[in-house]
C-alpha cells in the first residue's frame, strides 16, 4: 500500500480517500494534490515514487512536468499585461510583432491566439528540435506561416504552437521571455515552486515520467468495428497529414523527450512547465482572491479572461472543447467542479483550475502518463473536492 503524506483539513477527508484510491485502483505511481479554499490551503498531499527506475520516493518538494497545464500559467502572464494596459487583446498581433503580418495575418487579434482561433496549429516545414528550443527560429517560422483555416471561423487546439505564439507576444510587450516574466511577476510574489524553463539547480527534484498506452489501440481496429462516434478521430490519427497529427509534429523529430535536460531547461510555454501541485493551486487561488495579500488579476480582468471565446467541435481534437482567452472551460469530459470553473489540463492526467463560485483552487500533478479515456484520476479528485465543499 502506498504511503500518503501531507495534511487535510476537517471536511476534506474524501479527497484523501480519492487520492489513495488513485494509487490502489487507478494507476498512480507518484503524485500530489493541493486544494485551496477561499484563499487558504485545505489539502496538501503527496505519495508514491518519483523515479520508477530507482525507487526514489516522491517528497513534499518534488517537481513534476505538467505538459499543457502550463498554458494556464502563461495565460495568466498575458492577462497581467492586459490589466496593466500594456496589451490589448483586440489589437492585431502585428501591432506588437510586426513580422507576424506575413501571409495574410495582419488583422488577426491577440485574442484569437489565446483562444485557439488563429489557425496556426502546424508548420508547413517542421523545425529541427534544437531550433525550436532556441525560441527565435520557431517564432520566425510561425510569423511566416500561413493559417490552416480562415482565422476566426473555427477553433482548434494549438497544442504546441500556442506557447510560442502567446509567449512571443509576452516577450515583445514586456521585454522579458515568458518564463522570466512568470518568475518575476507571478512565481516570485507568491513564492511558487513552478518554472517555465527549469534552472539546472532544480533538476534533481524533478520526477521521471512513466507512460501507459491506451488499453486498446484504436488505430489497429478495423473501421467497421469502431463505434460511430470515434471513427472520424481514428481516421485522423491514422492520417499523418491530418491537423490532429500535424498540430503535435511541429518539430523534427516530432516526438520530444520531456525528461531531457535540454527540453526542461528551454522555455516551452505551452507544455514544459515544471512545479508542484501546491504551486498550481496557489496560483489559481490568487486569481480568484487574495493569497497572503497577493491577487494576480482584478475581478473585472478575470471575468473577461474566462468568458467563452470558442466552443463546440474542435477541428484539431475533433471533439467538443471550450476556451476562454487562454483558459480551458468545463466540458462534459472535464467538468472540473462546476460550470464557472476555468483552468487547464495536461497530457496524461494533470489538472489545475479555479472555481470562483465554490472558492476552490486545485492542482493535481503526477508522473504516470495514462493515455485514453480510462484515466479517471483527476476527475475523481475534483469530484471529491466538490463533495467536500457541499
Amino acid at each position: 500500500m502506498t504511503t500518503i503524506s501531507g495534511e487535510v483539513a476537517p471536511g476534506f477527508e474524501p479527497v484523501r480517500e480519492a487520492f489513495a484510491a488513485n494509487f490502489e485502483q487507478h494507476g498512480d505511481i507518484g503524485a500530489a494534490v493541493c486544494v485551496y479554499w477561499h484563499g487558504r490551503p485545505v489539502v496538501d498531499l503527496w505519495g508514491g515514487v518519483a523515479d520508477p527506475e530507482t525507487g526514489r520516493p516522491w517528497t513534499q518538494d518534488n517537481l513534476q512536468l505538467v505538459y499543457s497545464a502550463t498554458k494556464g500559467a502563461t495565460a495568466t502572464a498575458a492577462h497581467m499585461l492586459v490589466e496593466r494596459g500594456m496589451l490589448d487583446l483586440d489589437a492585431p498581433v502585428a501591432t506588437y510583432w510586426p513580422e507576424f503580418a506575413a501571409n495574410g495575418k495582419a488583422e488577426i487579434p491577440v485574442r484569437w491566439l489565446l483562444s485557439h482561433q488563429a489557425g496556426l496549429v502546424a508548420l508547413d516545414m517542421p523545425l529541427p528540435l534544437a531550433e525550436a528550443l532556441a525560441w527565435d527560429p520557431m517564432a520566425a517560422a510561425l510569423a511566416a506561416q500561413r493559417p490552416q483555416w480562415t482565422p476566426g471561423t473555427a477553433h482548434g487546439y494549438h497544442g504546441r504552437t500556442w506557447g510560442w505564439l502567446v509567449g512571443e507576444v509576452i516577450r515583445r510587450v514586456s521585454g522579458r521571455s515568458p518564463g522570466r516574466f512568470f518568475a518575476d511577476e507571478i512565481a516570485g510574489p507568491l513564492g511558487l515552486d513552478f518554472f517555465i524553463g527549469l534552472p539546472e539547480s532544480e533538476r534533481e527534484r524533478v520526477s521521471l515520467m512513466a507512460y501507459r498506452p491506451p488499453t486498446v489501440d484504436l488505430t489497429t481496429v478495423p473501421e467497421a468495428s469502431l463505434p460511430e462516434d470515434v471513427r472520424e478521430q481514428v481516421a485522423a490519427w491514422r492520417d499523418p497529414n491530418s491537423l490532429s497529427n500535424r498540430a503535435f509534429a511541429v518539430t523534427d523529430p516530432a516526438a520530444i523527450d520531456f525528461d531531457s535536460p535540454e527540453v526542461q531547461a528551454a522555455e516551452l510555454p505551452s507544455s514544459n512547465g515544471i512545479g508542484t501541485a501546491r504551486a498550481l493551486a496557489r496560483m489559481y487561488a490568487a486569481l480568484i482572491g487574495k493569497v497572503e495579500g497577493v491577487r494576480l488579476l482584478s475581478a473585472k480582468t478575470l471575468a473577461s479572461a474566462v468568458s467563452e471565446q470558442a466552443g463546440g467541435k474542435d477541428v484539431v481534437l475533433l471533439s467538443p472543447s471550450r476556451f476562454g482567452t487562454g483558459y480551458m472551460l468545463p466540458t462534459d469530459d472535464n467538468p472540473m467542479t462546476g460550470p464557472n470553473a476555468f483552468g487547464h489540463t495536461g497530457r496524461g492526467g494533470s489538472l489545475a483550475f479555479a472555481d470562483p463560485g465554490h472558492g476552490i483552487a486545485f492542482g493535481y500533478v503526477m508522473n504516470h502518463i495514462i493515455s485514453g479515456s480510462d484515466d479517471v484520476r483527476a476527475a475523481a479528485l475534483a469530484e471529491a473536492v466538490r463533495k467536500s465543499v457541499g
